[in-house]
């Protein structure tokens, strides 16, 4: 499919204007849970992915990095999940951890490549028909990632309004607050403040690098406790609207 493009660090994607290419993917993601005890879950992941990159407007936003990646991961997760339901959740919270390798020899990366990402979110209601949801995020890679696994900011979930893709980098961290309130019959609506960043390194992260990112949203009941959901979300010299099913976490 047809993409913008703007980089593969933070600093590039903040000066470069997009530029064009095309992106051929595939990507095959399997991931197995088995529930400890009440909550408490553990489970195994499978990643593979081929990505190849053509019509690059300027190849120099590679950095001399390849056009074409084949990767395949293998990962552990731990998860604690109290929520009471995870389309729409109302209260409970939600744990975890997953760790990742990447082995040079199931792929092209190079070497060895190691993955890490943490979630959590919390849901409590405050008065009648609203829930406060939070949301965090990290992922934490090894240096120089092959560009196709490197993290995308933006997107339908995190950093509503921003294009996905826009900024990109081997890390990243996101934080979200949304207040869900029901209004009349099937219609609510959402508001949310929020920030993030994509940065190479944990010794060059940068507070100052951190872009904003709030919204508003419309909701819609289609049937008991699913939503159709629109987003209209604002970041750094962006907006853009969001539509989906169910809530954005």
């Amino acid at each position: 499919k047809n993409l913008d493009f703007g980089g593969i660090n933070f600093n590039d994607c903040e000066v470069n204007p997009n530029i064009g290419y095309q992106r051929q993917t595939l990507k095959v993601y399997a991931d197995y849970r088995y529930e400890l005890w009440k909550y408490l879950y553990i489970g195994g992941t499978l990643d593979f992915l081929y990505t190849n990159a053509t019509k690059i407007d300027d190849a120099s936003y590679l950095l001399g990095q390849s056009r074409t990646y084949t990767a395949t991961g293998l990962g552990f997760t731990v998860q604690y999940d109290s929520r009471d339901f995870i389309p729409n959740p109302k209260r409970g919270i939600h744990l975890l951890v997953r760790q990742m390798i990447y082995p040079n020899n199931y792929g092209n990366t190079r070497r060895n490549l190691l993955r890490t990402t943490f979630t959590a979110d919390f849901y409590q209601k405050l008065w009648e028909g609203s829930v406060l949801a939070v949301d965090m995020y990290g992922q934490v890679s090894s240096n120089d990632l092959p560009w196709p696994l490197m993290e995308e900011l933006g997107g339908t979930n995190r950093m509503r309004g921003y294009y996905r893709g826009r900024y990109i980098d081997n890390n990243i961290v996101s934080g979200q607050v949304e207040l869900r309130q029901h209004i009349y019959k099937r219609i609510g609506c959402v508001a949310w403040v929020g920030g993030g960043t994509v940065f190479p390194s944990i010794q060059k992260f940068d507070v100052k690098n951190i872009l904003p990112n709030y919204g508003l949203g419309f909701r819609f009941e289609v049937k008991h406790n699913v939503n159709i959901r629109t987003d209209f979300g604002f970041g750094k010299e962006t907006s853009g609207f969001v539509f989906g099913f169910n809530e954005a976490f």
